[in-house]
């Protein structure tokens, strides 16, 4: 068994996205290489609805899959497709971009507005199949109670519990929430791209203290430790997927592998053919 140590440290930083949602955003442009296939990170925290209540009125994708998963809160969608619905609290959306789509996010006020959103690439062959999505409502995820921590499976296995299955990219997404004082040992595949999310509270991991809202890309092992301080609980995400190793081209909301098939989706966007 050989554990994770930390590779590179990102402190999510304030931002301002959408329509002017306050949010913090974690990964990003100068993450790519070295988080692939994870492209972008924002993590929504918030008691105050003014920060988030204009939300992301309706916008393009292409070439990504969107992983929206909340805590606390509501969340309305709507898209081109003419899907529609709500997602709730411990409920995620998992939407296909593919090769293209319009949607829109609307946060609704509530006394929290906790989660986030993580951008995964999709393989250059794969960029530009139809789009589609899956609700992951908070029945569909799997729940191993521990001693020492609550570990829901969102997508992937945790100890032979099983959450949902992506339609692409087998990624692995799991909600942890760590009791006071505790450490827990997460089994990894080694290869793969794995990194932790602090969403709540400080954790210890690799023998130092990294605050909340912090991503710790990790080395290569079949072991992720991670810690909780005495006295204190913290909740994370840990994230782990295989790697592309492809070229990728990101302008705003779409991601393809080359400038020119970026400049094509900009130019279908301009002509009213992008989701033709």
């Amino acid at each position: 068994m050989k554990t994770r140590m930390i590779a590179r440290v990102v402190r999510g930083i304030p931002a301002v996205d959408g329509a002017g949602v306050k949010l913090t955003r974690v990964l990003g442009g100068n993450t790519v290489e070295d988080f692939d296939p994870f492209l972008m990170l924002d993590s929504f925290d918030s008691t105050n609805p003014p920060d988030y209540l204009r939300g992301f009125p309706m916008h393009p994708h292409r070439g990504i899959e969107t992983i929206t998963y909340l805590v606390e809160g509501m969340l309305a969608h709507e898209d081109s497709l003419g899907n529609k619905g709500l997602i709730e609290p411990g409920a995620s959306q998992w939407m296909t971009a593919g090769r293209g789509i319009l949607h829109q996010e609307m946060p609704q006020e509530a006394p929290r507005f906790l989660g986030l959103q993580l951008w995964l690439n999709l393989p250059a062959a794969e960029k530009m199949i139809e789009p589609k999505y899956f609700d992951i409502r908070p029945e569909d995820v799997g729940v191993v109670e521990e001693s020492c921590a609550t570990v829901r499976v969102i997508s992937g296995t945790y100890e032979g519990v099983d959450g949902a299955k992506p339609h692409h990219i087998q990624a692995t997404l799991l909600d942890v929430s760590l009791k006071e004082g505790q450490t827990i040992e997460i089994p990894v595949k080694e290869g793969e791209t794995v990194f932790v999310f602090t969403l709540l509270g400080d954790a210890m991991v690799d023998g130092e203290i990294f605050e909340e809202k912090t991503a710790l890309l990790l080395k290569d092992g079949n072991i992720v430790e991670v810690g909780a301080l005495p006295g204190q609980t913290v909740r994370f995400m840990l994230a782990s997927a295989p790697a592309l190793h492809e070229p990728v081209a990101w302008g705003g909301p779409i991601v393809m592998n080359t400038r020119e098939e970026l400049q094509q989706a900009f130019d279908e966007l301009r002509a009213g053919t992008f989701i033709s």
